[in-house]
């Protein structure tokens, strides 16, 4: 099944970090995109999901705040 993710980060994320070693765990391709240098990134993500914090992970349409692995599970149907 071919997944869509994309993973919305800043520099100094450290949940960030986790995330994207959960997806390297499972071997899952993502498209990264920094906010930190992307501020149009950072606005269209705040006017998508109403949160001002990161990570921000888009799975197959589905936005999942923060690390949570049973939520990354469900949405990559793993």
């Amino acid at each position: 099944m071919n997944q869509s993710v994309t993973v919305y980060i800043t520099t100094l994320c450290p949940v960030c970090g986790m995330v994207k070693n959960f997806l390297h765990i499972f071997e899952i391709t993502y498209k990264e995109v920094n906010v930190d240098t992307n501020p149009i990134a950072l606005m269209k993500l705040i006017g998508k999901t109403r949160k001002l914090t990161v990570s921000q992970t888009n799975v197959n349409g589905k936005w999942i705040s923060g690390f949570d692995p049973e939520k990354m599970l469900k949405a990559l149907n793993k």
